[in-house]
């Protein structure tokens, strides 16, 4: 009894401490992926080519010094970042951490980044990326940015009452309807990434049908689970006999990592619950057993990949916290696991400011602090394991 006091004295101690950091820094920091937001390398036309834009992003990402600010990147907040923030925020204030409207703020700051000039409501990030075979532009909406923004709406929506909210909400559910391309499979469909690509990439597929059974849930529009259901029957049908999913279905795609099947068993847990529809709980159930015995070590450290431990990284940590306490039910050790890791984490990878280290290499520590990946998913994840205080004291 001792000990589960001590754990939800020192979460509260953590969430102060994280909430302060972020506070001071006006939710605003670096991202792995921010160096096209670079002056320098913006200022030098001979690089604007994908191959430079892709060495020059993975060195910036890569380097366990920062270099931000030797090459001009700024400081800036990101829409999913302050998606996950607000989020946070009013789970937060159910638990009387902070005041009840503490969220209104980046609420309405996310608000104000949505993509510019479309029709639906929809968000993208706040940085130019290069992938394998195109540039996305900044503030390019995607369905990943656009669906956790949308839930940090609904959120605020069930908590405030206002109208507002759910109008918004309904048309990023438009958006992902009509502003993504859809490829269409004879057992089911799957959402592209962006309105730029035909990519099928698992947990963007599963978070989008997700987001539309909770629209479902509200407002009993049809449609919204027939797109949603067809999105789940696509990415549940290529699950492999294992209980895993590759990241997508590319034949660069093919990696198996902790947060991206994380995402997947989440979604697939909240969309049976906001439809009521039980025909996935199979695919969960092999899919968490997949998860809880190959990303996590025999002394409960969270891995990045399935078959090895290397680099260990923040977001894995979080996204593992959320997921053994989003399918709790599923096993008896799920609290405890996420009272190690986050226990492990403030040990190992939290500085004296309050924020946390990106990544640990098994020779090289990457001490970065990256505003969307590393503290906005831990405090988001710290509010969640807030949550079942009955379980932690």
């Amino acid at each position: 009894m001792n000990s589960n006091i001590d754990s939800l004295n020192m979460l509260k101690e953590t969430i102060i401490k994280l909430l302060a950091y972020c506070r001071q820094n006006n939710w605003s920091g670096y991202d792995p992926y921010d160096a096209l937001n670079s002056r320098v390398f913006a200022a030098l036309p001979f690089l604007q080519n994908r191959i430079c834009r892709l060495v020059f992003t993975q060195v910036m990402k890569r380097s366990p010094v920062n270099l931000r600010p030797l090459f001009l990147v700024p400081k800036e907040q990101n829409p999913k970042g302050l998606a996950l923030f607000a989020s946070a925020l009013l789970k937060l204030s159910n638990l009387g951490l902070v005041d009840g409207d503490a969220a209104l703020p980046l609420l309405n700051r996310l608000i104000d980044l949505r993509s510019p000039e479309k029709p639906y409501y929809c968000w993208g990030y706040n940085f130019d990326w290069q992938t394998r075979t195109y540039l996305v532009p900044k503030y390019e909406p995607n369905i990943i940015c656009t669906t956790f923004a949308g839930n940090a709406l609904l959120d605020a929506y069930e908590k405030y009452g206002d109208n507002n909210y759910l109008q918004m909400v309904l048309s990023a559910g438009q958006f992902i309807l009509k502003g993504l391309n859809i490829t269409e499979h004879s057992d089911g469909i799957c959402f592209s990434y962006t309105p730029l690509d035909r990519g099928q990439v698992h947990n963007a597929n599963l978070l989008g049908a997700a987001f539309l059974a909770r629209l479902y849930s509200i407002t009993n529009e049809k449609q919204f689970f027939d797109y949603g259901l067809s999105g789940v029957r696509f990415s549940v049908s290529r699950q492999d006999d294992d209980g895993s999913w590759p990241y997508g279905e590319g034949h660069e795609q093919r990696w198996i990592d902790n947060f991206h099947t994380g995402y997947n068993l989440v979604a697939l847990k909240k969309f049976s619950q906001y439809t009521g529809n039980g025909d996935f709980a199979n695919n969960i159930h092999r899919g968490f057993q997949f998860f809880r015995q190959h990303f996590f070590t025999d002394d409960s450290l969270a891995k990045y990949y399935h078959d090895r431990i290397y680099p260990i990284d923040i977001h894995s940590i979080a996204q593992s916290i959320i997921t053994m306490v989003e399918l709790n039910e599923l096993g008896k050790s799920n609290i405890d696991l996420s009272v190690s890791l986050f226990r492990w984490a403030i040990r190992h990878m939290q500085s004296k400011e309050g924020y946390f280290y990106y990544q640990k290499g098994k020779f090289i520590e990457n001490r970065m602090s990256y505003m969307r990946w590393s503290q906005a998913w831990m405090l988001y994840a710290l509010a969640i394991l807030g949550s079942v205080p009955a379980q932690l004291g």
